[in-house]
C-alpha cells in the first residue's frame, strides 16, 4: 500500500499545481453567480443577453466539470487508502491508474486552446506532379487518415473525390467531425514527401512523391469570418456528381473566388446549387482564416495573395527505400516502422506537434 500511497500523493500534488493555475475555484465561482443570473426570469426580457449568459455558462461548466470530477475522486481515494488493507490493493491500483490517465488527458485538451481548435475540420488531399505514382500516395495518405479517424472515433463525412485514372486519388476532400478534431488535425497541414520504389515501372525505379494536404477549420458562422461580398466571384458550372463523371449533369457545381487573395473554392456533387454554395462558402471561411493564422493578420482584410504555406511547407518524410523512416521535419520527430504510420497510427507526431507549437 506504501507504494499506492506515493503514487498518489505524486499524482494529488500534480493535479493541484495544473488545478490551481487554471483557476478551476475563481471560474466555479464564476458558474454559481451566472446559474443565479440565468434562473432570474427578468434576465429573458432580453433574449439576446440571456442567450449570451447561457452560453457563456455552458462554456464554463464545459471547461471546469472534468477537473472539479477527477479533483473529487482524487480526495476520496485519500480518505478510502487510509482505511484499506492489502486485499484491495490490487482494485485501488485499478482505479489509480484509471486517475493518472484522465489526468494525462486532462493536460492534453489544454493543449486545445487556438481559436478554432475545437472546431470540426476540413481535410483535402491532393497529389501532386507525377501522375500515377503522386495519385496512388495521395491514396495511401487517404487510407491512413481513414484508419486514424476511425481508431479516434471521429466520423468523416466525404464532400468530394476525384479517381485517380490508374490508382490512388486526384482529391478527395472530408468533413470531419469530433472533439477538438481541427485542433487534433492542424498538425498534418503541408506537403507530405514519399520516396519508394516505384511498383509503376518495369525498372523499378526509387521514386519520390508528394501530397498536399490541407487541414482546414469548419467555420458555419459568416459572423466568425467576415468576408466583403464585393470581394467574391461566383461562377456556376457543370458537374456530374461525385469524381466529375458526365452523367446527371446539373448547373449545381459553384466555384467562389475570393479576388484579394485570389483563393479559390470549388464544390460539385449531387447536391443543389445553395447546398454547393454554402458548403464552398464554409470552406472558403476556413481557409481564409487558416490563412490568417499564417500571416498573423489582424483581419481577412489584411491577407496577401499567395502567401499561404501551400506547396512550399514540406513537413514530413517517408522513406520505404533504401532504409524505413518516417521524420516530420517540423520537431525531427521520427519512426522507423512506416507501415503502422501509413495505417494510422500518427498519434506520436500529432502529439510531437502539439508539444512544441
Amino acid at each position: 500500500m506504501d507504494e499506492l500511497r506515493k503514487r498518489l500523493t505524486e499524482l494529488h500534488g500534480s493535479f493541484l499545481k495544473v488545478y490551481e493555475k487554471l483557476s478551476i475555484d475563481d471560474k466555479l465561482v464564476e458558474v454559481a453567480e451566472l446559474e443565479k443570473e440565468v434562473a432570474e426570469p427578468e434576465i429573458w426580457k432580453d433574449v439576446k443577453k440571456a442567450t449570451e449568459k447561457n452560453q457563456e455558462l455552458a462554456r464554463l461548466n464545459e471547461e471546469v466539470q472534468d477537473w472539479v470530477l477527477l479533483k473529487t475522486q482524487i480526495n476520496d481515494m485519500g480518505e478510502l487508502i487510509q482505511m484499506s488493507d492489502e486485499s484491495l490493493k490490487d482494485e485501488m491500483a485499478e482505479q489509480l491508474g484509471a486517475m493518472e490517465r484522465d489526468f494525462d488527458n486532462l493536460k492534453k485538451s489544454l493543449r486545445f486552446t487556438g481559436p478554432y481548435d475545437k472546431n470540426d475540420a476540413i481535410m483535402r488531399i491532393t497529389s501532386g506532379a507525377g501522375g500515377t505514382e503522386a495519385m496512388d500516395w495521395a491514396g495511401m495518405l487517404e487510407r491512413m487518415y481513414l484508419r486514424f479517424f476511425e481508431r479516434h472515433g471521429f466520423k468523416a463525412t466525404l464532400i468530394e473525390k476525384v479517381e485517380g485514372e490508374e490508382a490512388g486519388i486526384k482529391t478527395a476532400v472530408y468533413e470531419v467531425s469530433g472533439a477538438n478534431a481541427y485542433g487534433t488535425l492542424k498538425s498534418e497541414h503541408g506537403v507530405h514527401r514519399l520516396v519508394r520504389l516505384s511498383p509503376f515501372n518495369a525498372q523499378n525505379l526509387r521514386q519520390t512523391s508528394f501530397a498536399l494536404i490541407e487541414v482546414l477549420p469548419v467555420i458555419k458562422a459568416d459572423t466568425e469570418v467576415l468576408i466583403d461580398e464585393k470581394d467574391l466571384r461566383i461562377d456556376v458550372y457543370h458537374s456530374g456528381g461525385h469524381g466529375g463523371q458526365s452523367v446527371n449533369t446539373t448547373n449545381s457545381a459553384v466555384r467562389i473566388t475570393h479576388l484579394p487573395t485570389n483563393t479559390v473554392v470549388a464544390i460539385q456533387n449531387e447536391r443543389s446549387q445553395l447546398q454547393n454554395k454554402e458548403k464552398a462558402m464554409e470552406i472558403l471561411r476556413g481557409k481564409l482564416a487558416q490563412m490568417q493564422m499564417e500571416q498573423h493578420a489582424a483581419t481577412i482584410g489584411e491577407l496577401r495573395a499567395g502567401e499561404s504555406a501551400g506547396w512550399g511547407q514540406q513537413i514530413r518524410n517517408y522513406v520505404l527505400q533504401p532504409y524505413k523512416l518516417v521524420k516530420d521535419t517540423r520537431t525531427n520527430y521520427e519512426e522507423t516502422d512506416p507501415d503502422a504510420v501509413l495505417d494510422g497510427k500518427i498519434d506520436n507526431f500529432i502529439d510531437k506537434y502539439l508539444e512544441n507549437f
